[in-house]
């Protein structure tokens, strides 16, 4: 059932949310401050390319205090928004019957980009 909704989800705007995620954090990876950010953006975008299947676990493998700081950068400077975006089309997806799985993966994606530093999508 994941791979048939992974298809659907590549189809109907899947690709197009990676390529985006891909793009900017290729953008943010041209500057070195921007390294850290640009790699969870790239992150991201690898896990919204086939989210079904998969759930948002701790990756254990980072400084706490390291990773709050990066998050709160990044919830300042993208991770709102980005946030925001997957929560309205969650929203919107989850008025039929037939779009709330796909909503779920949003909401899904959504945690996952508002604290992209120390969680992964496995």
């Amino acid at each position: 059932m994941s791979l048939i909704g992974n298809i659907i989800w590549i189809i109907f705007g899947g690709l197009l949310s990676f390529l985006g995620y891909l793009w900017g954090g290729l953008i943010l990876c041209c500057t070195i401050i921007g390294i850290p950010w640009g790699l969870q953006a790239i992150k991201i975008g690898i896990a919204t390319l086939a989210p079904f299947g998969k759930s948002v676990h701790s990756n254990g493998a980072s400084i706490p205090i390291l990773s709050f700081l990066l998050n709160v950068i990044w919830i300042i400077f993208a991770g709102l928004w980005i946030a925001l975006t997957h929560l309205l089309f969650g929203i919107l997806l989850s008025i039929t019957i037939i779009g709330i799985p796909f909503g779920l993966q949003h909401f899904k994606l959504m945690r996952l980009s508002l604290y992209p530093f120390g969680y992964d999508l496995m």
